[in-house]
C-alpha cells in the first residue's frame, strides 16, 4: 500500500509540474512508468497522462497522443479513462481532428464531477473553439470558471479566463484583458511561471486586435524573454507575431514569418497550428500582390481545414481565393455570387474584418457587371463598418461609404468620407512612434487617397489634386518623430551590433566561413527592430498646405509634384501663388527612363568614362528630361525648383538632366514636409565633421574642410566613434560625414555610414533631440530611400527630416572618393558665403562638371539636396 501511495503522489506530482516545468515532468513520469506492475492502472494512467500534456506543451503532438491513448488505455475508473479522454480531446484539436477530438471530450463530461467537470468543460470549450463555435465555447469557458468558483480550484479558473479572454479579444468582445490580467496574476501566484506568459502573451494579442500595436510589440518582446529564460519554444505563437506584423503591416516580415511558421508547424505535425500558417501566407502573399501564391496556399489551406471539420476557417481561406481571383481581373457573376455569400459567412461567424473587404470587393464587382442597385446595398452595408472597430477597418467603412457616393455621382460627397476615412487614419498613425511603423502604416491609405485624387484630376482643378496628392503622402516625414525614451537594452544592442558588424567585415576579408556571425548579426538586428518599435506615439500629422501658403514660402521657386494617376505621370505646378495641372504621359516610361539614367551614370563611376557610355547617359537623361519639363517648361523659366517625386521616382539624379543642371533643385517628400523643414530655426551650435575609417580620402576631405569651417568639431580615426558623433550632432548647425556608406534596400533603418568602432545607422538618428540644420553625407548612396506606399520614404532622409533637420545633401549613387573631395569643398565654401544649400550645391556641380570627365559629371549628379535647400 505504501508504493501504491507513493506512486500515486508521484504521478500526481508529475501532471502538476506539466506547466511549470515539462521536462522535468515526464522524467518524474517515466520514473513512476519504470516501476512497472508495481504501479497501479490509475496511476500508470495519470503518469501517461502527465507524459502526454508535457509533450503537447513542447509541441511534439504525435508524441503527446500516443502516451494519452496509453492513459485511456491504463485507466481502470470510469474516472481516470474519462480524465484521459478528456486530455486526449485537447490534444487531437491540436493536430487538427476536431471531429474525433469533440466526441473525446464529450464522452468524458458525463464520467466526471466538481473540478474535474469544470475542466472538461474548458477542454470542450478549446475544441469548439478550433471548430468555429465560438458562442458555444464561450459558454463552456464560462461554465468551468462558475465551477472553479464554487471548488476552490484557482488553477482551473485561471485556464478557462484564459482561454475565454483570448476568445473574446480575437472577436473584439469586452471583457477580454480583465479576465487575461487576472488569469496572469493567479497563474503568477500559484508558480506556473509558463502559463503567466502565456496569459501574458494574450494580453498582447488582445492589444493588437483594439489597434494597440505599440503596446503589443512591447508586451510581445517581454514574454519572449521569458519564453527564452523557460527555454519552451511556442511555434504557433509566430501565428500571433504574424498578425500583428500584417496589422501595421510590415509586409515584407509578415512574408517571411508566415514561412517560417509553416515549416515549424509542419516539422513538429501541428496541423491545426499548420492549417492556420498556411492561410498567413496566402493572406500576406495576396497583400503583396503575389496572387498565384495567395491561391494555391489559400486552396490548400481551406482543403486542411474542411478536413479538420473547421468550416468557419475553411470561409476564411475561401475570401482569400475570392479576392486574389478579383485582384486578377476576373468579372463574372459567378465571382460576385461567392463574394457575397462569403461574406455573409464570414459575418455571421465573428470575423468582421475580412467579410468586410470582401463584401466590398463584391459591390465593387457590382458596380464593374452593371448592376448597381446591388452594389449600392453591398457598399451601404459595408460602410456601416465606420462605426466600430480598429482604425483600419473604420477607414475601410469609409471607403465604402464614398464608393456607394460615387455610385450614386455625388462626387462631393464621396470626397467628404474619403477624408473622414483618412482622419481615422492619421489619428491612429499618431499613436505609432516609430518612423518604421509610421511609414509601413500608409498601405491602409492607398485605396481611399487614390479614390480622392481620381476625383480631383477628373475635376481638372489643380489645387484640389495637390490637395489629395498631398493628403496621404509621406505622411510619417510630416510629423516629428516622437523622441524614443532612453533605452539602455536598445543601447547595449547597437553597441553588440557594432562589434559583430565590425567582426564579421574582418572575418570576410580575410576570406574565413563567416555563417555564425552573420546568424549573430541578424538575431540582434531583429532585436533592435523590436525595440525601436516600442517608442510611444507623438504629435498629429501636419495638414496639407493650401496654394496659397505654399505659395507665401516658395516666393520666386516654383514648386513641381509629380502624381501617378493610374498608369499616367501627371503634375501639379505652382508658381506665383498660382496651380497648373500637366500631364506628363506614361508613368512606366519615366520611370524606365530614370533606371536607364541610374544604370549609365553608375557605370561612369565603376567601369570608367567612355564615349559609348557618355552617349547612353546623355540619351537617357534628355529623354526623361523631355517627357518630365517640356509640358512644364514656359512655367520654369530659370526659377529654383522644388520637386516632389513619386516613389519611382525618388532616386533620380536630378542635376544630371539638362534642365535642371545649374539650377537649384530642393527634392522633398511632400511640399508639406518642404514647408515644415523651411519654416524651421536651424539650431547654431559648432558645425561638425567627421571622417570613417578605411577610406584615406574621407581624413583628407575633413582635414581640409576644417580650414573652411573655423571652430569645427573634428573626429577622425579612433576618435570618429558613434558615440562620439551621436553627441556632437545634437544641437549643430551643420555636420559633415565623409564615411562608406551602405543603403540596405531589405531595411532602410539599418542604412549605414562606417565609423572607427563599426556601423552608425539610421536608427540611431532617431534618437537625436536636436539634429543639425544641414547634414551633408558625402558616402556612397547615403540618400537613397526605402519606398513604401503612400510614397513614404525610409532611410537617412526620413529619419533627419522626421526629427527636425531642415535639409540633407547626400547621395543617390555610389561616388568616387577622391574627386568628391574638390566638389564638397567648394560646396561648403559657397554655403560659407551665404549661399543656401541647393543653390550652393548646383552652383558647385556646375563648376565641378566643367572641369570634369564623365565620372566627375557621374559624382556631381549623384549629389541631391533633400528637406528645404
Amino acid at each position: 500500500m505504501a508504493d501504491s501511495a507513493g506512486s500515486a503522489g508521484a504521478a500526481q506530482s508529475a501532471l502538476d509540474a506539466v506547466q511549470r516545468y515539462p521536462r522535468e515532468a515526464i522524467a518524474i513520469a517515466q520514473r513512476v512508468l519504470a516501476a512497472g506492475r508495481a504501479v497501479a492502472g490509475d496511476e500508470r494512467s495519470t503518469a501517461e497522462r502527465a507524459i502526454g500534456l508535457a509533450l503537447r506543451e513542447l509541441n511534439d503532438l504525435p508524441g503527446a497522443l500516443r502516451h494519452l491513448r496509453r492513459a485511456e488505455r491504463a485507466a481502470t475508473t470510469p474516472r481516470a479513462r474519462a480524465l484521459a479522454r478528456m486530455s486526449l480531446g485537447y490534444v487531437l484539436a491540436n493536430a487538427g481532428r476536431t471531429a474525433a477530438a469533440l466526441r473525446a471530450v464529450t464522452a468524458a463530461l458525463p464520467q466526471l464531477t466538481g473540478a474535474d467537470a469544470g475542466r472538461a468543460r474548458m477542454q470542450r470549450g478549446v475544441v469548439l473553439h478550433y471548430r468555429g463555435r465560438y458562442d458555444e465555447a464561450v459558454r463552456d469557458y464560462s461554465l468551468a470558471v462558475d465551477i472553479a468558483q464554487r471548488e476552490g480550484d484557482r488553477l482551473l479558473e485561471a485556464r478557462a479566463r484564459n482561454n475565454r479572454g483570448l476568445l473574446n479579444a480575437h472577436r473584439g468582445a469586452r471583457g477580454r484583458d480583465d479576465d487575461l490580467a487576472r488569469s496572469a496574476a493567479i497563474f503568477e501566484g500559484l508558480g506556473l511561471d509558463l502559463a503567466a506568459a502565456d496569459a501574458r502573451w494574450n494580453l498582447g494579442i488582445a492589444a493588437g486586435q483594439r489597434g494597440d500595436t505599440v503596446g503589443a510589440l512591447r508586451c510581445f518582446a517581454e514574454v519572449e524573454r521569458e519564453y527564452r529564460r523557460l527555454a519552451v519554444p511556442r511555434p504557433a505563437l509566430l501565428l500571433d507575431r504574424f498578425e500583428l506584423l500584417l496589422s501595421v503591416p510590415l509586409l515584407d516580415e509578415a512574408v517571411e514569418v508566415a514561412a517560417v511558421a509553416v515549416r515549424e508547424l509542419n516539422r513538429r505535425g501541428m496541423a491545426s497550428d499548420l492549417a492556420e500558417a498556411l492561410l498567413a501566407r496566402a493572406r500576406a502573399a495576396l497583400l503583396a500582390g503575389d496572387l498565384d501564391t495567395a491561391t494555391g496556399t489559400a486552396a490548400q489551406a481551406r482543403a486542411r481545414f474542411r478536413r479538420q471539420g473547421r468550416r468557419i476557417w475553411a470561409a476564411f481561406a475561401r475570401h482569400v481565393e475570392l479576392r486574389a481571383e478579383f485582384r486578377r481581373g476576373t468579372r463574372s457573376a459567378a465571382l460576385l455570387t461567392a463574394l457575397v455569400r462569403t461574406a455573409g459567412q464570414l459575418d455571421a461567424t465573428g470575423w468582421p474584418g475580412p467579410a468586410l473587404t470582401t463584401r466590398i470587393d463584391a459591390g465593387r464587382l457590382a458596380a464593374a457587371l452593371g448592376r448597381t442597385d446591388r452594389a449600392a446595398a453591398l457598399l451601404d452595408a459595408a460602410a456601416r463598418a465606420r462605426r466600430w472597430g480598429t482604425a483600419p477597418g473604420r477607414a475601410q467603412g469609409w471607403y465604402a461609404l464614398a464608393l456607394s457616393h460615387r455610385l450614386a455621382g455625388d462626387d462631393r460627397a464621396a470626397a467628404r468620407a474619403l477624408r473622414r476615412g483618412l482622419a481615422v487614419l492619421d489619428s491612429h498613425r499618431a499613436s505609432l512612434g516609430a518612423t518604421e511603423l509610421r511609414a509601413h502604416s500608409g498601405a491602409y491609405g492607398q485605396e481611399l487617397a487614390a479614390e480622392g485624387l481620381d476625383i480631383a484630376v477628373r475635376s481638372g482643378a489643380p489645387a484640389r489634386v495637390l490637395a489629395w496628392a498631398e493628403r496621404w503622402r509621406a505622411s510619417a516625414v510630416r510629423t516629428r518623430a516622437a523622441l524614443p525614451p532612453a533605452d539602455p537594452d536598445l543601447f547595449a544592442a547597437l553597441t553588440e551590433l557594432r562589434l559583430v558588424s565590425s567582426l564579421l567585415e574582418d572575418t570576410l576579408l580575410a576570406g574565413r566561413p563567416a555563417h555564425a556571425l552573420r546568424g549573430r548579426q541578424a538575431r540582434l538586428e531583429q532585436h533592435i527592430r523590436d525595440l525601436c518599435r516600442r517608442v510611444p506615439g507623438g504629435g498629429a500629422v501636419a495638414s496639407p498646405p493650401g496654394v496659397s501658403t505654399l505659395a507665401g514660402r516658395l516666393g520666386p521657386r516654383v514648386l513641381v509634384e509629380l502624381v501617378a494617376h493610374g498608369e499616367r505621370l501627371r503634375a501639379v505646378l505652382v508658381r506665383d501663388g498660382r496651380a497648373t495641372l500637366h500631364d506628363l504621359g506614361p508613368l512606366a516610361e519615366a520611370a524606365n527612363r530614370a533606371r536607364l539614367l541610374r544604370f549609365g551614370l553608375r557605370r561612369l563611376v565603376t567601369t570608367g568614362d567612355s564615349a559609348g557610355v557618355r552617349a547612353g547617359v546623355a540619351h537617357a537623361a534628355a529623354a526623361l528630361d523631355r517627357q518630365l519639363f517640356d509640358p512644364l517648361r514656359r512655367h520654369l523659366g530659370d526659377r529654383p525648383l522644388v520637386v516632389v517625386p513619386i516613389g519611382a521616382l525618388h532616386a533620380v539624379p536630378w542635376s544630371g538632366l539638362p534642365s535642371c543642371a545649374g539650377r537649384p533643385v530642393t527634392v522633398a517628400p511632400s511640399a508639406t514636409a518642404w514647408l515644415v523643414a523651411d519654416r524651421r530655426d536651424a539650431p547654431d551650435g559648432p558645425p561638425v565633421l567627421a571622417a570613417g575609417p578605411r577610406l584615406p580620402a574621407a581624413q583628407t576631405e575633413v582635414r581640409q574642410l576644417a580650414g573652411v569651417l573655423p571652430g569645427a568639431r573634428v573626429f577622425t580615426g579612433a576618435d570618429a566613434t558613434a558615440g562620439a558623433l551621436t553627441a556632437a550632432l545634437d544641437g549643430a548647425a551643420l555636420a559633415h560625414i565623409a564615411a562608406h556608406g551602405t543603403f540596405r534596400a531589405d531595411n532602410p533603418l539599418f542604412s549605414r555610414l562606417e565609423l572607427a568602432d563599426g556601423p552608425l545607422l539610421a536608427y540611431e538618428l532617431e534618437r537625436l533631440p536636436r539634429p543639425p540644420g544641414c547634414v551633408v553625407l558625402s558616402a556612397c548612396d547615403s540618400g537613397l530611400s526605402g519606398v513604401r506606399p503612400g510614397d513614404e520614404v525610409m532611410g537617412f532622409t526620413a529619419v533627419l527630416l522626421a526629427r527636425g533637420a531642415r535639409c540633407l545633401v547626400a547621395t543617390v549613387l555610389p561616388v568616387p572618393a577622391e574627386p568628391t573631395t574638390a566638389l564638397m569643398l567648394d560646396l561648403h565654401r559657397r554655403m560659407r558665403q551665404g549661399a543656401r544649400p541647393a543653390r550652393a550645391l548646383a552652383d558647385a556641380q556646375a563648376a565641378f562638371v566643367a572641369t570634369g570627365d564623365g565620372a566627375g559629371l557621374a559624382t556631381a549628379a549623384a549629389f541631391v539636396c533633400f528637406g528645404a535647400g
